[in-house]
């Protein structure tokens, strides 16, 4: 086994992720039945061509290819000369091979009108297809706010499961084009395991009360502590009123909409300041942007670390600009001067191409001095 990783590290091979609950046991429970027809075909087979080699002194191919054309009975007649009692033999064989045919399929279809091996084989599909996923979101609960965030998310092909607890979850991801979804509660271990939390970069709740999507984002911190992982969730949640808010955050939720309250800024913006809310419009909000928006940390072990913020030269070397400085305190210094201080653990807020800021956040998680500012 030790030669195989090896020859497979080596051509660079990767194991498909399995997931976490693989519904193995309840997919081989569906082919249980299917066992007694394939018993009794291999005992007849063996039977068969025993009795073959015994009564005629057939060869061994010869008994075996005998007994499988005439278990099958597909008509291809004697392949040497069979005595009398070989041919009461095979009129056995004949009518055992029918019988057992006919319990088959009987089998088959009794399975096949239940519906629940086909049911369990697409689930069983879909959550092979989640454990591939790097990075996505886990949308929880189905709903209106549901529908128009998931059209952002494939206009800007960003990859996400969304966990409904309704039996229709499937006719409705048709309908709205959900390519991943989970039939669950999202708070419970089922939800959890099922949408691959561990691999997924966050979770959006837009529960329609507040006591679910407290439970979802409780539920996410304490899998978050279990399963020791490094980078905490992105936990994106929405909410009723101010004091629902409060308490979203307080549990661990990094984001709040509230509905009303984003449609009175954005209608704010559009009267008082039109033309810059044209500008978010046709930069930010839509797929293919010319211009990008992102927050960039600064760890204490970055080469920027209590540098001035001008050494950066992002703009030269990356065409990317930085319009804000986000300190660990949370003070937020906006369109900084060059002779800023970067202080450890600080956000910088980068303005520009995707692949620019990408390029930018390279840059600043090197240790050292990167070679090509030295010549700017």
């Amino acid at each position: 086994m030790a030669i195989i990783k090896n020859i497979k590290e080596f051509l660079g091979w990767r194991t498909a992720p399995k997931p976490h609950i693989t519904l193995n046991d309840e997919y081989y429970a569906q082919l249980a039945p299917f066992r007694l027809p394939f018993i009794l075909t291999i005992l007849i087979m063996l039977v068969g061509t025993i009795g073959y080699m015994v009564i005629d002194g057939f060869t061994l191919m010869n008994a075996i290819y005998q007994t499988g054309i005439t278990f099958t009975t597909v008509g291809y007649g004697e392949i040497q000369p069979i005595s009398d009692m070989g041919r009461i033999f095979t009129i056995t064989l004949i009518i055992l091979g029918f019988v057992i045919f006919s319990i088959a399929v009987g089998i088959i279809a009794e399975v096949v009108n239940k519906g629940e091996f086909q049911k369990i084989a697409k689930e069983r599909k879909m959550l092979y297809e989640i454990a591939r996923l790097k990075h996505h979101f886990v949308i929880c609960y189905h709903n209106d706010f549901t529908i128009q965030v998931t059209k952002q998310l494939r206009a800007n092909h960003i990859p996400f499961v969304v966990v409904d607890p309704r039996e229709d979850i499937e006719e409705i991801a048709k309908k709205y084009k959900y390519p991943y979804f989970v039939q669950a509660e999202a708070h419970t271990e089922e939800g959890i395991l099922k949408s691959h939390l561990s691999s997924a970069k966050g979770v959006i709740t837009l529960a329609d009360t507040i006591t679910n999507n407290i439970a979802t984002i409780a539920s996410a911190r304490l899998y978050e502590q279990e399963i020791h992982r490094a980078r905490k969730y992105l936990i994106i949640a929405n909410a009723q009123s101010y004091e629902d808010e409060q308490k979203l955050l307080k549990l661990g939720a990094n984001k709040v909409v509230i509905a009303t309250k984003l449609m009175a800024q954005r209608i704010n913006a559009m009267a008082v300041r039109p033309d810059m809310e044209n500008i978010l419009q046709e930069f930010l909000y839509k797929k293919d942007t010319p211009l990008d928006l992102e927050e960039a940390k600064v760890s204490k072990t970055s080469w920027l670390t209590l540098k001035k913020l001008k050494a950066t030269r992002f703009r030269d070397v990356a065409n990317v600009t930085v319009v804000g400085v986000r300190y660990e305190d949370g003070k937020f210094v906006p369109m900084p001067k060059g002779d800023t201080i970067i202080m450890p653990n600080s956000k910088l807020l980068l303005i520009g191409t995707s692949e620019g800021i990408k390029y930018a956040k390279k840059i600043i998680r090197k240790k050292q001095m990167p070679e090509e500012l030295k010549y700017v």
